[in-house]
């Protein structure tokens, strides 16, 4: 067990740095672009899923909770919205970037999660013709500030608490995977899941419907542990919309409407990842 401690501790003070570095960069992001990014996709108008997949895909604090509020106050379509969640990395990013992860990969995973977000924010537009959903703009205003991250005029206060934050989700996780890794086996651990191309993808699509940035941490690190396979941590991280399920449950009161769109979410996600599981098979 001390040897499980210590090689979690050294893993989390490896992070540190990365993790502020990469945190700090993207708050910087935030404060120039925020703004910017939601005008955009609130007025993409039929081009919605494409514009929002895209922007999606920038790790915004709060972005996915702006579309759920711009769904709600029926400024954007239901495909925008799921494109939106859909290519929302929310924690991936930094963890893939602190691990050093091959570029490559990176690239792959962001722009899978992209073009999947936009092909099926149209399909969802044409099936559920959802421009009918659509009226005026009203008086919507973003819970970033009240839902998410609550986001400091400093950025350096901002990025230093994003890295506390997901350095202690880091060290739970960590600390229990190497508990598991220890009584278990990495061997028996990785092939229960990774010997089930259906059933990693679906186990993998619960956690990533938990409404919070934890479970993007624990699909990315079980995946950097060799436990999850590509195509059930693309089914965790495409079903993985951080908070914006709870703001779309706060501020839509139509709770079918509600329904569908995480039914979709979740049926989207898995299906990719199951796609993906078996054509990365036969290759």
């Amino acid at each position: 067990m001390s040897e499980v401690l210590l090689d979690t501790l050294i893993d989390l003070l490896k992070l540190i740095p990365f993790l502020f570095l990469t945190y700090l960069l993207m708050e910087v992001m935030e404060h120039m672009t925020s703004d910017r990014v939601k005008l955009a996709v609130r007025r993409a108008g039929y081009a919605g899923p494409a514009v929002g997949g895209l922007l999606g895909a920038f790790p915004q604090c709060g972005f996915s909770a702006a579309a759920a509020s711009l769904y709600s106050g029926k400024l954007i379509t239901m495909g925008t919205l799921l494109a939106v969640f859909l290519s929302t990395s929310d924690e991936m990013l930094p963890i893939f970037l602190s691990e050093r992860v091959n570029i490559w990969l990176i690239l792959k995973v962001i722009g899978l999660k992209v073009l999947i977000g936009i092909v099926a924010g149209f399909l969802v537009d044409v099936l559920f013709r959802s421009r009918e959903h659509m009226k005026e703009p009203g008086a919507i205003h973003s819970m970033c500030e009240q839902e998410h991250c609550r986001c400091e005029k400093s950025i350096w206060k901002s990025a230093m608490l994003h890295t506390v934050k997901v350095l202690i989700a880091i060290a739970v996780v960590s600390f229990a995977l190497n508990c598991l890794i220890f009584w278990m086996g990495e061997d028996t651990l990785a092939g229960f899941v990774q010997n089930q191309p259906v059933l990693g993808p679906i186990l993998a699509g619960i956690v990533g419907l938990l409404p919070n940035c934890a479970a993007s941490v624990v699909i990315t690190q079980l995946y950097l542990e060799g436990i999850l396979s590509i195509g059930a941590m693309m089914s965790g991280l495409l079903v993985g919309a951080g908070v914006g399920i709870i703001i779309l449950i706060r501020m839509n009161k139509n709770w079918k409407d509600n329904l569908r769109i995480i039914g979709l979410l979740y049926g989207i996600g898995v299906v990719s990842g199951i796609m993906i599981e078996f054509i990365e098979r036969l290759i």
